[in-house]
Order: structure tokens, then sequence, then C-alpha cells
């Protein structure tokens, strides 16, 4: 049985991962799961400073899932080249780096200085905030998904890897933004914006008033974005979005994922991602499949499948 996977020239043990901010650097994580055994650990996301986050309560518990608003709090660059990455690179396994910044020029700065750093490839997340443009996020413009793209791909020596925002009225016109940019995957879903109001306090659950949403409340949207992006581009996705075991990963996979991240599941159940790698390869046996490459996009068909 071959669970390998091939995603912009990068070779994955098997097809899963984790999905950044829920599972540090893996170092708090390392206890319970064999960083070994998973196809890639990716980091929490990585600023050119250290970003203090938001305020707090930035954590609220939801039906079926949870908000959050942690403001994507990272001791920065520095700090990540001289900590995680020497960590991380004791296991065998891969390391994707979760990029993040309030300006083109930041994204660079992070971008340039992991080039010659040990790590096969960037994820770069356009839900930021663009100050130079008011605040909105980079993702929820098309022309500013193609344009922080072709500026990454620039200065990248790593494959890159544009994370979308699903706050969009249609994820296709953002997956091909980034595709014309030259992202050479992409990964979605990020979280979809939320708000809890405490009825006793008479309050805002977080002091942001709106937050995230994820788990597995939004992984029927996840699903259907998957399918509509493997559908209009041809370069490989990483799906995630409430995905809690190999059930749920394989209905990205049979959608057009070529991989799957873990995210919010980590949180409840630490043994999350190794579940769900036992349960694709037990799927797979029970089915008498030999490669895992014959079931992406098995279902959705479409350009992506691979």
């Amino acid at each position: 049985m071959n669970m390998s996977v091939k995603i912009a020239g990068v070779e994955f043990k098997n097809p899963v991962m984790e999905a950044s901010g829920t599972f540090g650097s893996g170092a708090e994580y390392c206890e319970f799961v064999d960083l070994n055994r998973l196809g890639a650990v990716v980091t929490k996301g990585v600023a050119n400073v250290p970003w203090p986050g938001n305020p707090v309560p930035r954590i609220a518990e939801t039906y079926g899932g949870m908000l959050n608003a942690i403001g994507l709090q990272n001791p920065g660059i520095d700090v990540f080249v001289k900590r995680d990455i020497p960590f991380l690179k004791q296991y065998d396994t891969r390391i994707v780096v979760n990029v993040c910044g309030r300006t083109k020029e930041d994204y660079i700065e992070v971008v340039e200085r992991l080039g010659d750093e040990p790590v096969d490839m960037l994820e770069i997340n356009i839900s930021c905030p663009n100050v130079k443009e008011g605040g909105i996020a980079f993702g929820q413009d098309p022309r500013a998904v193609e344009e922080i793209t072709r500026a990454v791909k620039a200065h990248a020596r790593q494959p890159v890897i544009m994370k979308l925002s699903p706050n969009v009225t249609d994820i296709t016109v953002m997956a091909k933004a980034a595709e014309a940019g030259g992202a050479d995957a992409l990964s979605l879903i990020n979280t979809l914006t939320g708000m809890k109001i405490d009825i006793h306090k008479r309050a805002f659950a977080l002091a942001n008033k709106t937050g995230g949403l994820s788990g597995p409340a939004v992984k029927p949207v996840a699903v259907r974005m998957v399918y509509q992006a493997a559908q209009a581009v041809k370069i490989p996705i990483i799906g995630m979005g409430g995905i809690q075991n190999g059930e749920d990963a394989l209905e990205f996979i049979l959608a057009g994922a070529t991989a799957v991240a873990v995210g919010t599941a980590n949180f409840h159940n630490p043994y999350a991602t190794v579940e769900t790698i036992e349960g694709i390869a037990a799927y797979m046996e029970q089915y008498g499949i030999e490669e895992f490459s014959s079931l992406v996009g098995a279902v959705g068909g479409g350009p992506n499948r691979r």
C-alpha cells in the first residue's frame, strides 16, 4: 500500500499534516504524537517581527466547533529560526512554514529569511488584514491574491502554498487568482468569520467581537469549496476544515484534495492526526486500494484529479 503523495515536487510519506495554529510548531504535541509518522508539520504563523496577538478573551466554544481571535500571536522569524527549525529537523517529516504579514513587504521579508533554511514548503496566510489597503484581508480581493502570490513567488526558494479564506463570494475566483500568480499549491479553508454573544453578561464572548469559526461545523462548507477549487485549477490542493478522522479526510480527498490537514480536532484529541492516517490506511485496505493517488478527486474529478 502506497500512501505517499507529491506536491510541487516535494514528496510526503502520507497525505496527513496538521493545520497551522493548532499544533504550535510540534513541540507541544511530541509527547502525544510521533512526529515521524506525519506527512508534514505545519508551523504556527511566522511574521517578520513578534506579534502580541489580540486581547483576551480570544477563544469561545460553539456548537460543533470553536471561535478564535488569537490574532496570529507569534515570537517572530528570529526566534522561529533559532528555536523551532532545529527542533523539527530532529524528525523525519516535511516542514511547512506558515507565513503571515500585514503588508506585502512583511511577507517578502520572512520568505527571504527562510530561503536558506532547511524547510520544505511555505504556506502563505492571506487572511491577514492588509494595512495598506484599509484592513481588508489580502485573500478577499482577487487582484490582491494574485499580486501577493506573484510577489512571494519572486522571492521564495521553496514551493509556495497559498492558504485561501472562505470569507468570499466565490472561492474559484480566488483559487484561479492564486494559480495565475504562480502558486504551486493551495490550502483551504481557513476559518469562517463568526460571532458569539454571552447573554448573561450581555457582552461579546470575544474581546475582538468576531473570530474564526473552525471545527466539524464548517466541514460541509470546506468540502464544497475544495471540490469547487479542484474543478477550477490544475495545482494540488490541501483540504482542511473540521477533519476529525479518516472518514472526514476521505471526503476532502475524494472531492479533489491531494492532502489534508487536521486542525481543531487536535485540541480535544491530541492523537487525531495519527488516527486520521490510520483511518485512511484502513479504508485503503478495506477496498483493496494500493495507490492513495487513485483516490484523489475520484468523486470530484475535474482538472485537479491526479
